[in-house]
């Protein structure tokens, strides 16, 4: 297990020091599986101010088509081989077909009534119930026997930075044949790991993680916690692998609490800095993937400028996919720490 990176030094002139000569390090990670480069660079203090919460919510609700006065009246309908009965139900959650799916079989899944729910008061319950819904709907599908079921895969985009539309907390839920460029990545990579070294990646990344400890956070249940060598997000990323599961579902309800719990612990933590979105997604293989762990990536998401929305994604993130960092992963995980 090679954790690579080139470190970098830019020398100035700085004018707050009568021009002295100021020299600015940075660093450029390599992924030690898909060897994706990542930028710790532009270091600042991880501390962000948090919005006019009622203001950004402020009637909302009016229009939003997840509300229980309105759900069950605009949302779609499966068509009855996939689902026979429309739309999937689960106490106050809902399961119903995306309106702009990503694949053939996409769906939304609400996260309950409730309109808005701040990050620090989604219950681990909460998310466990919702995600079992999503299992739910995707054993249904594998079921039908459709040749798309492969990967099963859930994304989590919460409040405006990380690209939702829409306040009301919901999934994206999607069967593909066709694994999306990271994951597909990562596939093929850790094929290729385990044909050299005849060892699963994701086993000896957990075991090499945790006995270095710098980047570990904690384990619940069989599933680890660490913050991510090589980052895609500006505040660091959370990667979870839980051991011996291959793909989604493969995954136990004990599992699925468990990931929730440790999300939480996430949400919590990177709330003390003033984030209070996120992306999060599943990584899974295919059922016959022996070469692979399901793992998940929680990736806070901030604004840099309130006032002007300033996206945390520019354009050498953006044209270039190259990460930046502005944090050592290791001191990330140090903030993070105290909520494990």
């Amino acid at each position: 297990m090679k954790f690579e990176s080139v470190q970098k030094k830019t020398v100035i002139l700085n004018p707050a020091e009568n021009m002295a000569r100021k020299t600015i390090p940075s660093e450029i990670r390599i992924d030690p599986l898909t060897r994706r480069s990542s930028r710790i660079c532009h270091f600042m203090k991880l501390k962000w101010e948090k919005p006019d919460f009622d203001k950004l919510i402020s009637g909302t609700e009016k229009m939003c088509p997840f509300c229980p006065d309105k759900i069950m009246k605009i949302t779609p309908c499966f068509p009855p081989e996939i689902v026979e009965e429309g739309r999937m139900i689960s106490d106050d959650m809902v399961l119903f077909p995306n309106i702009a799916p990503y694949d053939s079989i996409g769906a939304v899944a609400t996260m309950g009534s409730r309109h808005y729910i701040p990050m620090t008061e989604i219950e681990p319950e909460r998310i466990a119930k919702a995600f079992r819904l999503a299992m739910d709907f995707f054993r249904r599908f594998r079921d039908t026997g459709n040749e798309e079921s492969v990967y099963n895969i859930i994304n989590w985009n919460y409040m405006p930075p990380s690209g939702s539309s829409i306040i009301h907390p919901h999934l994206q839920v999607f069967s593909s044949s066709f694994a999306p460029n990271l994951m597909r990545n990562e596939l093929d990579a850790a094929k290729i790991y385990m044909e050299t070294s005849r060892t699963n990646y994701w086993d000896d990344l957990v075991k090499a993680e945790t006995a270095d400890g710098r980047r570990f956070l904690g384990k619940i249940g069989r599933t680890t916690w660490l913050t991510a060598y090589a980052p895609l997000g500006v505040a660091g990323d959370v990667l979870a692998v839980v051991d011996g599961v291959r793909c989604t579902l493969e995954l136990t309800d004990d599992d699925l609490s468990d990931i929730a719990k440790g999300l939480t612990k996430a949400m919590a933590a990177y709330d003390k800095m003033g984030i209070y979105s996120f992306n999060m997604n599943f990584f899974t293989g295919a059922e016959t993937d022996d070469h692979t762990r399901f793992h998940l990536l929680f990736s806070p998401r901030t604004f840099f400028n309130q006032a002007l929305a300033t996206p945390d994604i520019g354009a050498i993130q953006r044209l270039f996919n190259e990460s930046v960092c502005m944090a050592f992963p290791e001191d990330i995980r140090d903030m993070l720490k105290s909520e494990w």
